[in-house]
């Protein structure tokens, strides 16, 4: 058995995957004062996210991130060898539009994410030009700061169905044994009318309850729960519209076989956010 062997063989090499809270817009690179809420309210997500490399088996050789910020057709990995920068937020001082994150793309594990999601009878193309919104550059500023790992963005499918999402996940779970780290961005709360308001402290706190004891049940259960989200209490309070909830989906489908917990929390203008791993 050659060293490389050994390693897939390894099951304390395998990756986890993570549902991460990428935050409002670039929160981590500003004073949120001039938002007005406290300058500190990103400071425990923001150590939480610089962490996360730290907490894993070894270096990924590569990260698939499935953003809440793009949605396609048919599920879709970006091909681009320098993705460049998509700055999708509005209204924040000028210096944020200025970020850069200058991890490399890696065409080779875009074409093999896609050939999984293909081999699985699910849609899935690539896409040459695709670079990194928000949900991507500003999470990863924290995490891999030298942007030395290469990075593949992956969209939603449009519909939005957990179960296919889920089902993609499960599709891609093969590349956890590869190196690979499969990370869903996104937030666990993401209702724009509910943020820094009263409305949105005892829904946002029931639906984390419910959705941590989803993610934390046997795989089967967990995958049949996450399915019917809609259905949970104060489900659709918290997502009015799923896409920030959907990466979850992918994460916990590539976690398939592994325990699920709830790894962060905090609460955050008015809400309760929480991150889950996998494995």
């Amino acid at each position: 058995m050659n060293a490389q062997t050994a390693s897939i063989a390894n099951p304390a090499a395998q990756m986890p995957t993570f549902f991460i809270p990428h935050g409002g817009g670039p929160c981590f690179f500003m004073d949120w004062s001039v938002m007005g809420g406290p300058a500190d309210t990103w400071d425990k997500t923001a150590d939480w996210l610089r962490a996360l490399i730290s907490t894993l088996p070894e270096r990924p050789k590569g990260i698939v991130v499935i953003s809440g910020h793009w949605e396609e057709p048919a599920f879709t990995a970006s091909t681009a060898v320098e993705p460049g920068m998509i700055y999708d937020y509005y209204g924040f001082p000028p210096h944020t539009y200025q970020l850069q994150y200058p991890a490399p793309g890696s065409p080779a594990l875009a074409e093999r994410v896609v050939a999984l999601l293909s081999e699985a009878g699910l849609p899935a193309r690539t896409d040459p030009a695709r670079g990194f919104d928000h949900g991507v550059f500003v999470p990863f500023l924290l995490i891999d700061p030298d942007a030395t790992i290469p990075v593949v963005p992956l969209s939603l499918k449009a519909d939005l169905d957990p179960a296919e999402h889920i089902a993609a996940g499960r599709a891609l779970a093969p590349l956890r044994d590869e190196g690979i780290l499969i990370v869903g961005s996104g937030m666990s709360y993401h209702n724009m009318r509910g943020f820094r308001t009263p409305s949105a402290t005892r829904p946002s706190a029931v639906f984390d309850q419910w959705l941590t004891s989803a993610v934390e049940s046997a795989p089967a259960e967990r995958e049949a729960q996450l399915g019917h989200w809609d259905e949970a209490p104060a489900g659709r309070q918290s997502h009015p519209r799923e896409e920030h909830l959907l990466p979850l989906m992918v994460a916990a489908g590539a976690g398939y076989t592994s325990p699920g917990a709830k790894v962060f929390g905090d609460n955050v203008m008015m809400a309760d956010i929480s991150a889950f791993r996998f494995g």
